[in-house]
């Protein structure tokens, strides 16, 4: 047996003893991809190994390789690389070819006397793709599939992964503060600036079909497309308590106090017109993704802080966090209780910040005292100039 058989042979092995927690292909031969990495998932009822591609570019691709055809699968793709590591939850296997072109294979017989010898607890190595514990949607909701999140099988498709954890995670924090919201009767929930609505969708759908819930939900902005398009999308969905509207959420309804306003990525200021907004209409929770924050950056006062403010990157890094901190301040002045949450992974979206907020009370001098101050430090006599916009 040849030392690739060898380590194909031990993956195999593995795979059918269910311990391999990764499988890494990396010094290539060819500067097509870069590194290949692997981990064993249950999927759909069935184990697979789920493989990542690193391409050039900071960009990954993503294949699911089945019992039936790992062993075909493994023996051509280490035939492009010079190294390849096997991680279980028993022991480790290393693949290499030196510069000369010798051939090594490391720990690969003691692997196999383990793996044929011993009664493991195997099921530690999965990592389940349908834990409802991390993803709260399988993939097969009809909204993800009409949001082309997802094909018809309900497979999310490669290129809108970081679009699925997205919402999932966003719909864990709904659920974490579910128990804020109404105990009975209907649910009203506003999405101000909602573009295409990914998250009015999933939370219409979280809160209707998992919750058994009657939701009143209705999405704001100022693209007539987006507006036009969602309608027609909740329409065919059947989601009869979705509303659009094309308007500035300036101009939101007061009739009725919503239970819970969200957004995604309102840009810039729009983040600030959005929780305004939220508080003036006495929204009990606020779930607010911002998005970029260019109005402060030249409003930061030179003095304290001009040792950062005096280089231009890093002045924009700052005014990223000083914007969403000042956002934090205001409203716990207005007596909300906040968090600052990081939503998903910085590689699926650097604007991965979410705040959450929950009505507590009126708020209390002391706090709005202390927003007053923050403003100050941080804007000096550009205040006024900072205030008037949002």
């Amino acid at each position: 047996m040849s030392k690739i058989e060898a380590f194909v042979e031990s993956v195999c092995l593995s795979f059918k003893k269910e311990v391999i927690k990764k499988l890494v292909f990396s010094r290539p031969k060819n500067s097509e991809i870069l590194k290949v990495s692997a981990r064993l998932v249950s999927h759909r009822g069935r184990n697979i190994l789920a493989f990542e591609y690193s391409l050039p570019g900071n960009t990954v691709s993503h294949k699911n390789v089945g019992e039936a055809e790992l062993e075909s699968f493994i023996s051509e793709l280490i035939s492009s690389y010079s190294q390849a590591n096997l991680i279980t939850t028993v022991g480790e296997v290393e693949w290499k070819v030196s510069k000369s072109g010798k051939e090594a294979i490391l720990g690969a017989d003691k692997l196999k006397r383990k793996l044929e010898g011993e009664n493991i607890g195997f099921e530690a190595a999965i990592e389940s793709l349908d834990n409802k514990k991390n993803y709260l949607l399988s993939g097969n909701e009809d909204f993800l599939i009409k949001l082309g999140i997802s094909d018809k099988t309900g497979r999310v498709h490669d290129k809108r992964q970081g679009k699925y954890r997205q919402i999932c995670r966003f719909l864990e924090i709904v659920e974490d503060i579910y128990s804020e919201l109404p105990g009975d009767g209907e649910i009203t929930v506003y999405d101000l600036c909602c573009g295409k609505s990914y998250l009015s969708f999933a939370v219409y759908y979280y809160l209707t079909e998992r919750k058994g819930r009657e939701v009143r939900m209705l999405g704001i902005d100022l693209k007539r497309d987006c507006i036009n398009w969602c309608s027609e999308l909740a329409i065919s969905l059947g989601y009869s308590g979705m509303t659009f509207v094309t308007d500035d959420v300036r101009n939101t309804p007061k009739g009725v106090a919503p239970d819970m306003v969200i957004s995604l990525h309102a840009c810039d200021i729009a983040t600030d017109i959005v929780i305004n907004r939220a508080m003036e209409l006495g929204a009990k929770v606020i779930l607010s993704t911002p998005c970029c924050h260019r109005h402060i950056n030249d409003k930061i006062a030179k003095g304290p802080l001009s040792f950062v403010t005096n280089y231009p990157h890093l002045r924009n890094k700052l005014g990223d966090v000083l914007t969403d901190a000042i956002r934090v301040a205001r409203l716990e002045a207005e007596g909300y209780s906040v968090a600052a949450l990081e939503l998903v992974d910085p590689d699926d979206t650097p604007k991965n910040t979410l705040i959450k907020a929950i009505k507590r009370g009126t708020g209390s001098d002391k706090k709005k005292a202390r927003y007053e101050e923050i403003l100050d430090f941080v804007l000096g006599e550009n205040k006024g100039e900072y205030l008037k916009d949002i």
